[in-house]
């Protein structure tokens, strides 16, 4: 069984509703990871992280963002991104 959930983001992503879905799955015991390719989706993905972060802050939980390296297919080319490990502690 895996438990980690794979969103992808670009650059006109609502950062709300990635956290929203980060929250939901941290919820449900799952790892989150975000992938973006390119300033903006990074940026997009750095806010709903801060985002999700105040959501679960009320219930005493704490976030954990670890950011790595990642190669994306897209079409037929392979690119290089972030992507970031979303893990609660508590």
């Amino acid at each position: 069984m895996n438990n980690t959930i794979v969103l992808k983001i670009s650059s006109k992503s609502n950062p709300n509703a990635i956290a929203g879905a980060i929250a939901g799955s941290l919820q449900e015991n799952k790892r989150v990871e975000l992938q973006a390719i390119g300033a903006g989706a990074i940026n997009q993905s750095m806010k709903a992280i801060a985002i999700t972060r105040s959501y679960v802050a009320a219930s005493g939980v704490d976030l954990v963002c670890v950011p790595a390296f990642c190669t994306v297919k897209v079409e037929t080319e392979d690119r290089t991104g972030m992507k970031f490990i979303v893990k609660e502690v508590k």
